[in-house]
């Protein structure tokens, strides 16, 4: 019996749990949380601390090995904040892990340290699994924090309150929490066909091809930014969404909502403002473009990104 993709969860039960800065492990005890929180952290034995410069990590190196993990009474030459110190959680063991961002700059580093963004750890291998999930997890809430210095009602100034998850105005007392901005990020197929859709955006790396993507708006569903999305850019109607997987995406605090998109028209017409090229692509070209050995030249998003997951589950998932 020939099933359809929409109607089922194959080929992985969660596959979230496969896609870049997804394997955070940490125990956030957010109903513990206080105005204590970060002291007690910094106090316990063992504590380890993941420090920022700006939306960079800052990694101890010795020319072979790279270290992203610091004690307290190492970060003093990095001019640590302390104020703006966020405690991340905690490991099985017990063990503390704070974000701290410090006040060198970047550029400014010793040669014993070594920035990197976000993108870099991850597609350079620089950084994986747990650790990994425990940065976009850091420098996210860091970033979070330095945006909101001030009240967006009366101007005065905001202070970090419960271990950097909250921040109060010091003139009208307005308090505000962590944001995660959803973006939809969908595979719309052509099963009748077994065709699926993918575009090029113009900051791409040439060759490359992806899902399309689009922040969810204000009073809208899942499934209806799905389908507004893929109707704006190419011009395909959707009718089935069904979602797949989801990806914590540190740039600076967005979470990645990855659905397949049943298409329910096939002739595209491109927004240009927002894409490049949109086509159709058979399975087999789409394995191509996966493993990178497309004679088009053409590209996948690397292994990590929900991209790539959803194009590759749709590929391999057995009908």
């Amino acid at each position: 019996m020939n099933h359809s993709i929409f109607s089922s969860d194959a080929p992985h039960p969660e596959a979230s749990s496969l896609t870049a800065f997804a394997e955070n492990q940490l125990n956030r005890d957010a109903e513990h949380r206080d105005e204590e929180s970060v002291q007690r952290a910094l106090s316990k034995e063992g504590t380890h601390i993941l420090a920022f410069a700006r939306d960079r990590l800052v990694l101890k190196h010795d020319g072979q090995v790279l270290d992203p993990l610091f004690a307290r009474y190492e970060l003093q030459e990095l001019d640590p904040d302390w104020e703006a110190a966020v405690l991340l959680g905690y490991r099985k063991t017990g063990e503390p892990r704070l974000a701290v961002p410090v006040r060198i700059n970047a550029d400014d580093l010793a040669s014993h340290y070594k920035p990197a963004d976000m993108r870099s750890l991850w597609r350079d291998f620089l950084l994986e699994g747990e650790i990994l999930g425990e940065a976009a997890q850091g420098v996210s809430l860091i970033r979070w924090n330095s945006d909101n210095r001030f009240c967006g009602r009366c101007g005065s100034v905001m202070e970090s309150r419960i271990g950097g998850y909250k921040r109060v105005c010091t003139g009208c007392e307005h308090m505000i929490f962590p944001r995660t901005d959803p973006v939809v990020i969908m595979l719309t197929v052509d099963e009748e066909k077994n065709l699926c859709l993918l575009g090029r955006s113009h900051h791409f790396a040439p060759g490359m091809y992806s899902c399309l993507a689009g922040f969810v708006e204000p009073g809208e569903t899942i499934e209806n930014a799905v389908r507004r999305e893929t109707h704006e850019e190419s011009g395909i109607q959707v009718g089935r969404v069904r979602y797949h997987a989801s990806q914590p995406w540190p740039m600076p605090h967005s979470l990645m909502i990855g659905c397949y998109a049943e298409a329910k028209s096939t002739e595209i017409q491109i927004d240009a403002t927002e894409l490049d090229d949109c086509r159709w692509f058979t399975p087999e070209e789409t394995l191509e473009m996966l493993d990178r050995v497309s004679a088009s030249g053409n590209t996948s998003p690397p292994k990590g990104a929900i991209a790539h997951r959803l194009m590759r589950d749709w590929v391999e998932w057995k009908r």
